[in-house]
């Protein structure tokens, strides 16, 4: 993986809009071999990649609705993933956010994780000629009954 496509997926995420721009996240480019090896042990879904971005997000550094408390730590991590995602589509990248992983063993693996929400994860890598995402991908449910015209 070229540091420089890295480096714009980095910049990416940082241009990411979150809530009363507080950026209450942190990324994760996990790229030693020995480290992309010790986190690919925790999730089925790593598919072999040799560079995987973690994200996490810190509930104590998020906006907080004052009306109902709601906390955007999450929604803003993953505003900055959604960001990630597309960037890595415009560079030519493969990748898909991962949310199936043992999130404490991660923590337990890469201490400098273990005060965030991990998010996601999203190894990335050059799609092989011809492969597809699964069918289930593309399965949509209808606009009317997803959005409703008040």
């Amino acid at each position: 993986m070229e540091a420089e496509k890295i480096q714009a997926l980095v910049d990416a995420a940082v241009a990411a809009p979150t809530a009363v721009d507080k950026q209450p996240w942190h990324l994760w480019v996990v790229e030693s071999p020995e480290a992309v090896e010790r986190l690919s042990a925790l999730t089925r879904f790593s598919f072999g990649a040799r560079v995987i971005l973690a994200l996490g997000a810190a509930a104590d550094e998020a906006w907080v609705r004052k009306y109902d408390g709601r906390n955007f730590a999450d929604v803003d991590a993953s505003i900055v993933g959604t960001h990630i995602m597309l960037a890595a589509h415009d560079l030519g990248l493969g990748t898909t956010w991962v949310g199936h992983f043992d999130a404490p063993a991660v923590k337990e693996a890469f201490p400098e994780m273990a005060d965030y929400d991990l998010v996601a994860l999203f190894p990335l890598g050059y799609p092989a000629e011809g492969d597809e995402p699964a069918a289930k991908h593309f399965e949509r449910k209808p606009a009317e009954e997803l959005v409703s015209h008040l």
